[in-house]
């Protein structure tokens, strides 16, 4: 399923096309899909079609649709501290996000059935934490994933907050999952056709609604013919921090709150940066002068005033600095 956007030029573009369509509606969740570029889940040779309402897939490698994810993060109702469960984890696209909002003291687990599958994850995550620009900006809770058939999970296993479950889901294979959810505690999973929103109010007492009709791949069950046991999933263990993490998590914290105190000018709205990717695009050519590329001159009056009046709000910005830091 897909196709409910339009399709964007790049990460941004794509991000206010699901705002713009109400399937994106919390600041959480729209900082979040901002931080991650979805065409950096892509192979190299697919990444044109990243910013497409659509789903994707290539061999065992596979995402959702935008608009599906953007339901699914808002269905969750995340917030900072909770314990996540990933049913069918995939490329690590949608755990990434999900760290971004669960913070330090959080607990992001993921189960895949293809061992190349979670490889791949891990890869995405190496490169997202080592190279993005929006790492710095969060306080993360990294996923952790496991090889293994979901429906297969130690019957011993610990209760989560949050689940989700990225394949179609069987009314039989329905209750297995909601035990493992704690008492008030969210499942957003597709079963018959429809993404739903499981909340568990007791022990025994559930609420469901239905959020989106989808088209999911059904879960992959074991094959038992054979008389074999399957192999039994253990969920990765839930540490308790040391005091060294702690105190990082706490340095870094501080350090984080001065930058922002001492530069609040340089935060931009999602609004002004389109604006900019606009400006960007008005521009015919240009040119390399040592190692910064220099724009040359816009095509027609309408693009130059657009231009001038871009460069008189830059100058109003420097001068709201200057006077942010001789007040300090």
């Amino acid at each position: 399923m897909g196709g409910a956007v339009s399709a964007g030029e790049d990460n941004d573009d794509l991000i206010d096309n699901l705002k713009e369509a109400q399937y994106i509606r919390t600041e959480q969740v729209e900082q979040a899909f901002r931080a991650i570029d979805r065409g950096d889940y892509y192979l190299d040779s697919y990444r044109e079609n990243a910013y497409k309402d659509l789903a994707w897939k290539n061999g065992n490698l596979h995402l959702s649709a935008p608009c599906i994810y953007s339901e699914v993060m808002e269905a969750l109702r995340l917030r900072q501290g909770l314990s996540f469960l990933n049913l069918g984890s995939g490329t690590g696209y949608l755990s990434t996000m999900v760290g971004l909002i669960l913070g330090p003291f959080g607990v992001n687990h993921g189960v895949e059935l293809h061992k190349d599958v979670v490889e791949y994850a891990k890869e995405r995550l190496e490169d997202f934490i080592k190279n993005s620009d929006s790492f710095d900006k969060f306080e993360f809770c990294e996923p952790k994933f496991v090889v293994g058939n979901c429906l297969e999970i130690s019957s011993d296993s610990h209760q989560y907050d949050r689940i989700y479950c990225g394949a179609g889901v069987q009314k039989d294979h329905e209750n297995y999952m909601k035990i493992m959810l704690k008492v008030g505690g969210i499942l957003v999973v597709p079963i018959e056709d429809q993404l739903t929103q499981i909340t568990r109010t007791g022990q025994s007492s559930w609420e469901s609604k239905n959020i989106l009709a989808v088209s999911f791949a059904p879960l992959v069950q074991q094959n038992r013919a054979d008389g074999n046991k399957p192999d039994t999933v253990q969920l990765p263990p839930i540490h308790i921090r040391s005091l060294q993490d702690l105190s990082r998590v706490y340095i870094r914290r501080a350090l984080h709150s001065q930058i922002e105190e001492a530069s609040p000018a340089t935060q931009r709205t999602p609004h002004k940066r389109k604006r900019r990717r606009c400006r960007r695009r008005r521009i015919n050519t240009y040119v390399f002068v040592g190692n910064q590329l220099i724009p040359q001159r816009v095509e027609s009056e309408e693009e130059e005033r657009i231009g001038e009046e871009i460069r008189e709000e830059d100058g109003r910005t420097r001068r709201r600095r200057r006077v942010a830091r001789s007040s300090r």
